[in-house]
């Protein structure tokens, strides 16, 4: 262990200022603040001394609005007009309502915050000696200081066991008692409220205090929309509070004259007094059924604050002792062994920078700034394993929203859903190879949560029948278009499919075949008609077969359905009226019902987030190459489980895939041999942009792996990102994205670079990251958090079924190194990767999770010789690489030394 500003702990951040959250101008302030989570439950601390403040957080939480929650009909009647005008490239059509009007964009719903208590202790002096901390292997927040009557502590966690959030006060070191305020702020009074969502004062809310002072609650009824699933509903979040010794009680303090607030009191709190210890024990909540809004104010009862109540009271019971005594450390171990395990499966060093390895965040993000050009190896650490740690903490329940999981403010940048078009894509692909255990069933309870709107997306935007589309954006409860315009024409985006189950692919290629339980989040009712490769889905009786087993098979239940239904989508997009001839000329021909030998599909529409070329004004376009990528990628994967499986018939859907892949449009190539964004000859190329997509080939498929030419075209796509990207360079997952695919054509330096920008002013205090280099949006985010982690991991291995190569793209800087615990696509662990450059060797420690399995090994690093348990192994030359065959039996770790040139 190593000491750190007088606290014993082995692995986490600390920080030696804070920022109070204040009530008059709450700002962002909340930002700089420490997080805890389990996926459900979590929160936000400040950290302050005598005014802290705990920002609670639920996954599910939504706030709605009167934006409808059904597809217009009008997007089905304008597929022809739209292919039609596509393909007479006429940029000037317009996406329209019903009315005839230009349409304009509607909304899903917002994230928000819980209930916000502060805790306001009377003890205050002035304040010496101050550290905050987060404990990764614990999930536990802490603060100390000193003031006159010595030195205090306070400690919290969000436990993964019990699902509350848990805080522990106890009396100085001199045995001063404890005196405080325990109180709710006012919703008014939150960051974000008086902002452009107006909606928010439409709110309905009260904060409750029991005679006996046992809990502190508040509990909001949603404004009630006409067409909203929650315009009965509401949420709620209850403190439990324990004392050692001293007095507890119920008072009233003066109202605020907050018009949200319809409670026959409007400002009940607790008072404490004397007291040796205090625990809080929170949890939050929400519910459909809260009643009619109108009868609200006057309700006395609420099922939901019930619930909560019980829960927390059924804790504060688990863990008293016959003494009367609350277990807070009894409490934490029983999550930390969770914790610990999962957060130490995987650990990163580098060596270097020693001086700076346990320095303060501040100091770490200040050592990073002025190091322009490289990364500071102990800010790399620190930032690695926060990222680690918040990946952790939101995991579980479903995918990472925007912001992970938690928000202060009740307008968060893009309400704090889930974008499925660059940043749930970054914020889960270190997830698999990260070896983490629960991200992957909240990832997939995610989709499978939503997959009956995405195969709805599919029938109203193209007509289509047992297929599915993604929509850009879900908010969790639903993903059915409704956000789509002409600048954003998110309707005709077609590769979400085939990006959004890669994530699950790659689960299957880590950890084989496997079950997932039934979780009520699924909405498991509702998907008789996708968990079958069958048209119309899975027959009655099989379907309460399936539920009565109450888990999910991998393969069979999951991936195959799902795969096939992409599949079907790519096949019903490409009909044979729109193709290009032998000589790559686009045509159409009215009632044409196939393909001619030489002629290929052409995808339209198209839409390349959020990118169009120069010269053409509309981003609806044909054949984007992310599509083509995608099409090729969702094809292969749903070949591969069909192989796998090998259910009856599979040989006739294989050749199905098969046929179609061969007739997909070619990619296109610009004058300096660099992948274009559009496979059209008439498109001119606009580099001006963050956004990737048309390096889907690189990143996050595998083509360029075994296609040197591909691999050559995108690094030059690539490179004219860099070059030509002036007006946009700012977005988190912008560098990202690039840092990823610098990593897959295993351009180390590139990594660097891509990794460098967000290091700038991109991270909080706290260590967690912004959207943007410079703020401009100023919005919480955490895929740059998230996507260093599966950057570095990217960087340091390589693997797809069969095939691993280590330090792909090792950043010259990283001279020396360790990495342990990470998953490779082929079901195997990694149990080591060690590399000395200078000492020359690098060392990598192998097991299968298979009986038994051949692996094509590679080093990104010229060597001379290989041994495998300490024998001289002989090298293969598979073109211009070499490598090694590995033969692993399940069980029985290889070890494999590579002597470098």
């Amino acid at each position: 262990m190593k000491q750190r500003a007088n606290f014993w702990y082995q692995k986490g951040n600390y920080a030696l200022h804070y920022t109070e959250l204040t009530t008059d101008h709450p700002g962002h302030a909340w930002r700089e603040g420490m997080v805890s989570g389990n996926g459900t439950n979590g929160y936000i601390t400040s950290g302050s001394p005598y005014s802290d403040s705990f920002i609670f957080q639920h996954m599910w939480f939504n706030f709605p609005s009167a934006d409808p929650r059904h597809i217009p009909a009008e997007l089905t009647e304008q597929l022809e007009e739209a292919r039609q005008n596509v393909f007479q490239q006429n940029d000037q059509w317009t996406i329209k309502h019903d009315n005839g009007q230009r349409r304009s964009r509607t909304f899903y719903y917002s994230y928000h915050p819980g209930h916000q208590l502060r805790l306001h202790l009377h003890n205050e002096s002035e304040v010496t000696e101050y550290t905050r901390w987060t404990n990764y292997e614990t999930a536990e927040t802490g603060v100390a200081y000193r003031n006159t009557e010595g030195q205090w502590v306070r400690t919290s966690f969000t436990s993964r066991t019990d699902d509350v959030s848990i805080t522990r006060l106890q009396h100085s070191d001199q045995g001063s008692k404890l005196h405080l305020t325990l109180l709710i702020d006012d919703i008014s009074h939150m960051s974000g409220v008086h902002g452009s969502m107006s909606e928010v004062k439409a709110l309905r809310y009260k904060k409750l205090v029991d005679a006996e002072a046992h809990y502190i609650a508040q509990i909001a009824h949603y404004p009630a929309y006409a067409d909203s699933e929650l315009r009965e509903g509401g949420y709620a979040g209850v403190t439990g509070v324990v004392i050692v010794n001293g007095t507890k009680e119920r008072i009233v303090l003066d109202d605020t004259d907050e018009q949200m607030n319809v409670g026959k009191e409007q400002n009940p709190a607790i008072r404490i007094q004397d007291a040796d210890a205090i625990y809080l024990i929170t949890v939050s909540g929400r519910t459909h059924t809260l009643g009619d809004i109108e009868a609200f104010a006057d309700q006395s009862q609420y099922d939901l604050l019930d619930q909560l109540i019980q829960h927390t009271n059924e804790v504060i019971q688990k863990y008293t002792s016959t003494e009367g005594i609350f277990d807070y450390e009894g409490a934490l171990a029983a999550h930390a062994v969770w914790q610990r395990a999962e957060f130490n499966a995987v650990e990163f060093s580098l060596a270097g920078d020693n001086s700076d390895k346990y320095a303060d965040n501040a100091t770490l993000i200040e050592r990073q700034k002025a190091s322009l050009y490289r990364l500071n190896h102990a800010f790399v650490e620190q930032i690695y394993n926060q990222g680690r740690y918040a990946m952790i903490c939101s995991s579980g329940a479903s995918a990472p929203r925007l912001c992970g999981m938690w928000t202060g403010e009740w307008d968060p940048g893009w309400r704090g859903i889930y974008t499925l078009d660059a940043n749930v894509n970054l914020q889960v692909a270190a997830m698999n190879t990260g070896q983490l255990t629960e991200a992957q069933c909240g990832y997939i309870t995610f989709f499978l949560r939503n997959a009956p709107d995405f195969q709805l997306n599919a029938q109203m935007a193209y007509g289509m029948h047992d297929a599915i589309q993604i929509s850009v954006n879900s908010d969790g409860d639903r993903a059915m278009h409704v956000e789509y315009d002409n600048d954003y024409p998110f309707e005709y985006w077609n590769a979400g499919a085939s990006w959004c189950l890669l994530p699950i692919f790659e689960y299957w290629q880590c950890f084989g075949d496997t079950e997932l339980p039934i979780v009520p989040e699924m909405n498991i009712d509702r998907l008789q008609a996708l968990l079958s490769v069958e048209d119309g889905g899975l027959a009655d009786e099989a379907f309460e077969r399936l539920k009565k087993r109450g888990t999910l098979k991998l393969a069979k239940d999951i991936l195959l359905p799902l795969l096939t239904k992409q599949a079907n989508f790519w096949e019903q997009i490409c009909t044979p009226k729109y193709f290009t001839d032998q000589t790559g000329r686009s045509r159409y021909e009215a009632g044409k019902t196939e393909l001619l030998p030489g002629e290929r599909y052409m995808i339209l529409p198209a839409y390349s987030p959020e990118n169009h070329p120069i010269g053409y004004n509309s981003t609806i376009t044909a054949n984007a190459t992310m599509d083509i990528s995608a099409a090729r990628d969702g094809l292969n994967m749903t070949i591969q489980v069909e192989q796998a499986l090998q259910r009856p018939g599979y040989e006739v859907a294989i050749a199905r895939w098969e046929g179609l892949l061969a007739q997909l449009p070619d990619y296109r190539y610009d004058t300096d041999g660099a992948l274009c964004e559009w496979a059209m000859d008439d498109y001119i190329e606009n580099n001006n942009h963050r956004h990737l997509s048309h390096l889907y080939a690189a990143w996050p498929a595998y083509e360029t792996q075994t296609n040197p030419a591909l691999a050559a075209a995108s690094s030059i796509a690539l490179h004219n990102r860099d070059v030509f990207n002036t007006e946009d360079a700012t977005a988190g997952h912008g560098w990202m994205h690039k840092a990823l695919v610098h990593a897959r054509l295993k351009n180390a330096e590139g990594v660097q670079q891509a990794l460098l920008p967000m290091t700038e002013d991109g991270y909080y205090t706290s260590l967690m990251t912004d959207h943007d280099t410079n703020r401009r949006n100023d919005c919480y985010c955490t895929d740059t958090s998230f996507g260093v982690v599966a950057a570095i991991h990217e960087a340091l291995l390589y693997s797809n079924t069969g095939e691993i190569e280590v330090l792909p793209a090792l950043i010259s800087d990283w001279k020396a190194g360790n990495m342990y615990g990470l998953m490779a696509r082929t079901q195997v662990k990694v149990t080591q990767l060690s590399w000395d450059i200078e000492a020359g060797w690098v060392e990598v420690k192998l097991s299968s999770l298979r009986s038994a399995q051949a692996i094509k090994l590679s080093c990104g690093i010229a060597w001379t010789t290989v041994s495998v348990d300490g024998v001289e192994a002989k090298g293969q030359m598979d073109g211009s690489s070499a490598y090694i065959t590995v033969d692993l039996h399940k069980q029985q770790g290889v070890t494999v030394r590579f002597h470098l040139k």
